[in-house]
């Protein structure tokens, strides 16, 4: 997935017409750019993205991606862990009210979410892909990732 170049990240924020999900969003760009040590970059379908990796698969396929994103959309914002969540829960299970799937987790708001529990998570997120990447040379498929280790 390229970069978005046509777009700033802080015009893509002032698009966004919700003032709460416009807020959350730039607290939560602010709380990815300190943890990674990462500027935010705009990817492609509105998701901005932290830090970089390399995928490499078994069927030859490679290329780069962000190591955490963030998509500020219409009804929540979702976190993109490209880690995979494997491993995660003992931080979900402090993170507060969330949905999650294999690599997002959802949040109608930053109310009553676990800053610290968030701020771990993208730290977290980050350390296991650049250990695995470490191990492995290049980041697999998600499914072949193996599980953070707590």
């Amino acid at each position: 997935m390229p970069e978005d170049t046509s777009q700033t990240v802080d015009d893509f924020l002032e698009s966004i017409d919700h003032d709460g999900r416009r807020q959350d969003a730039a607290t939560v760009i602010e709380l990815m750019r300190e943890v990674t040590g990462e500027q935010p970059v705009i990817w492609s379908a509105g998701t901005i993205g932290f830090g970089r990796y390399h995928y490499r698969y078994r069927t030859g396929q490679e290329g780069d991606f962000f190591q955490i994103g963030l998509a500020p959309r219409k009804d929540k914002l979702t976190l993109y862990v490209m880690s995979g969540l494997r491993g995660f829960e003992d931080i979900l299970a402090r993170l507060g009210q969330h949905t999650s799937s294999k690599s997002t987790v959802h949040l109608k708001s930053l109310e009553g979410i676990d800053r610290e529990a968030l701020t771990e998570l993208i730290s977290e997120c980050v350390r296991h892909l650049e250990a695995v990447e470490a191990s492995m040379g290049a980041i697999p498929r998600m499914s072949d990732i193996p599980p953070r280790r707590a």
